[in-house]
């Protein structure tokens, strides 16, 4: 090999006389001078004893300057020690006051040179035969205070660690510790510590049950995410419901082939593997996306079960619309009972149930939607002034008692004019067109199946081909979930009063892909009710082990309202710098070196902050091991 010279050995230093000096042959240093040296060391007491706390510390503490910020403070480190602190690092502090600290690198490590600014003008490269001289450098990264260690207990600080104070990183096990990065239900790894995994504790109802949302641009890795998350959800023992509008979830069941998730996985040391216990409902008259499904069944929705203001909310009624559709309801409900079909006479917990009805959760028992059809049918023809015999109802019911419709709708004095009442007749038959509800041997979702624990329901809404009727589906379920769910929960406590063993409610998770759509900005303006409901379950969710989970790729699009009901995020790459100053105004928590870091996250990767974490984390999300047949 041939030796390629240093710089110093081409540029020797030369004495007064110009002559170069050979720095081999330098002059010893005088003893005289060793002894004056030895002297006024003695005189102030001594070489300085070794400091044990300074043994295997990464770095030191930097002097502050104008710009420093509290709970921060600058690191410096060694050439040798830079990659031994990556970010997100956690560190210990022993300060030199005898206070220790906890913190975390958010910024860094940098490489700066010694003694010298990097634009310097000084630092003037040296290229000499091919090699370049540069100077020796150290490393720098900015720590945030997390606390101070006192009597076991990590309490706000009061102080700041002084200057020169020995640095240290922590392993990844006692990383883990105090992160309270543990949990059954498995996100991924720390990027930067692959050896620190951190999940989500589902028995903690401080945590799921405060609702999540998982927001990120197309192609981030949303899907995966949630996919991973309702096998691990699953295997955890809980109760999980996929509201599926493009049919990504429907092969759930098989263990995952795609190449790029294989690999994935490979790299993680995970083996793919479908998630066991899925079952797939999708509505009747429209196609699954997986129709080989082995556990595929097909539900209707009943129009009784739908608020009759979300209705009005959802169709989009003018404000003479929907005075005129609630005065054929209130007509509806007094036929109901004139003939003997709601409540029944001589019933009293019909009666009970009737006067307890509160129309902005639910509709009103048994009121079919053909069978209010004939009553909006009979009122507009009231308003044009026709004959009683040009009222003919189709239902069963009113065919049979005809004299009596016309009574009741005669009685009501109809108010308005026959343009309005044929509006309101043609969006109701529209929605009666959809041939998906009180369709005869076909029967509704049973949401106390839904509510087994270890069960994955996907509902798949992919040929729905309306977002109206899949907001119809969404509010129906959301709010016959919570019931279920109540019940459960009122049957659970009832058991424990009593001194009965009883299983507690299963830990639900309720996961709504393409919030945006469902609840939009711009569509809660026009539909307070739907909200007002969807953020009633989100608070009582809370108290009845029911997470709701909203998914989007459009986050600007929801309404501000609901991040107040979200207390956990995972945020793929948002490119949008719109989106990421708005975000960064609505979740707080994130330091600004991992905002920073979201327009540019990789597939795969997403910021994550729930309850439980000591601080929000950039991970490496784990890759999904069952089949995804859209993989954004």
């Amino acid at each position: 090999m041939v030796h390629d010279p240093s710089p110093l050995e081409h540029h020797k230093p030369e004495d007064r006389a110009g002559q170069a000096v050979d720095l081999d042959r330098a002059l010893p240093v005088p003893v005289d001078a060793l002894r004056s040296l030895d002297e006024q060391i003695a005189a102030i007491g001594g070489a300085l004893p070794p400091d044990p706390l300074r043994d295997n510390a990464v770095g030191f503490t930097m002097f502050d300057s104008p710009a420093s910020q509290d709970n921060s403070v600058t690191v410096l480190l060694s050439d040798t020690r830079i990659a031994d602190a990556p970010s997100q690092s956690l560190v210990r502090i022993h300060s030199k006051d005898g206070r220790t600290y906890l913190g975390s690198v958010v910024a860094g490590p940098f490489a700066e040179p010694d003694g010298l600014r990097a634009d310097s003008t000084v630092l003037v490269t040296v290229v000499t035969r091919g090699g370049i001289f540069v100077p020796p450098y150290h490393g720098r990264v900015q720590v945030e205070i997390l606390g101070e260690e006192r009597d076991g207990a990590l309490v706000p600080p009061r102080y700041r660690p002084l200057p020169n104070s020995p640095v240290y990183v922590l392993d990844s096990q006692e990383t883990t510790t105090v992160l309270q990065a543990a949990g059954d239900i498995q996100l991924g790894q720390v990027i930067g510590q692959e050896d620190v995994l951190v999940g989500i504790p589902s028995a903690r109802k401080d945590v799921l049950p405060r609702h999540l949302a998982i927001l990120g641009t197309t192609g981030g890795g949303k899907s995966t995410t949630v996919a991973r998350l309702a096998q691990q959800a699953q295997a955890a023992g809980c109760a999980v419901i996929l509201l599926d509008v493009e049919g990504e979830y429907t092969f759930l069941h098989q263990p995952t082939a795609d190449p790029r998730m294989l690999a994935a996985l490979e790299r993680r040391g995970l083996e793919p593997a479908g998630v066991p216990n899925v079952r797939l409902y999708h509505l009747v008259g429209r196609d699954s996306a997986n129709p080989d499904h082995p556990r595929r069944s097909v539900f209707s929705l009943q129009f009784a079960r739908l608020s009759p203001y979300t209705v009005m909310e959802i169709l989009d009624l003018s404000d003479p619309q929907r005075e005129r559709f609630m005065q054929a309801y209130e007509i509806a409900k007094v036929l109901l009972r004139d003939l003997d079909i709601f409540p029944e006479r001589n019933h009293p917990e019909q009666e009970r149930l009737a006067l307890e009805i509160d129309e902005f959760e639910r509709g009103y028992p048994r009121l079919a939607l053909p069978f209010l059809l004939d009553v909006v049918g009979a009122c507009h023809r009231v308003a044009e002034k026709a004959d009683a015999e040009a009222i003919s109802p189709k239902h069963p019911a009113l065919s049979n008692n005809r004299d009596q419709l016309v009574q009741r709708v005669n009685q009501a004095n109809i108010s308005g004019n026959p343009v309005s009442w044929r509006a309101l007749l043609a969006k109701l038959a529209g929605l009666r067109r959809l041939n998906v509800f009180d369709v005869d041997n076909v029967q509704p979702l049973s949401y106390k199946r839904l509510l087994v624990p270890g069960r994955v329901s996907v509902i798949d809404l992919s040929d729905s081909g309306s977002p109206e009727l899949n907001n119809l589906v969404i509010a129906d379920l959301l709010r016959g979930v919570l019931q279920a769910q109540d019940e459960a929960y009122q049957e659970y406590e009832t058991a424990k009063r009593a001194g009965r063993e009883a299983a507690p409610p299963a830990r639900t998770l309720v996961v709504i892909e393409e919030a945006h759509e469902f609840l939009s900005e711009e569509r809660i303006s026009r539909m307070p009710v739907l909200f007002e409901q969807v953020a009633r379950i989100a608070r009582r969710g809370r108290k009845r082990w029911l997470g709701l989970v909203f998914v989007t790729q459009l986050p600007q699009h929801l309404p501000r309202q609901l991040f107040g009901l979200v207390n956990s995020y995972i945020l793929h790459k948002i490119a949008d710098p719109l989106v990421v100053s708005t975000l960064q105004r609505t979740v707080s928590g994130i330091d600004e070196g991992l905002w920073k870091r979201l327009p540019g996250l990789a597939p795969g990767q997403a910021i994550v902050a729930f309850p439980h974490l000591a601080r929000p984390l950039l991970l490496a999300m784990d890759p999904a091991p069952a089949q995804l047949r859209l993989v954004d």
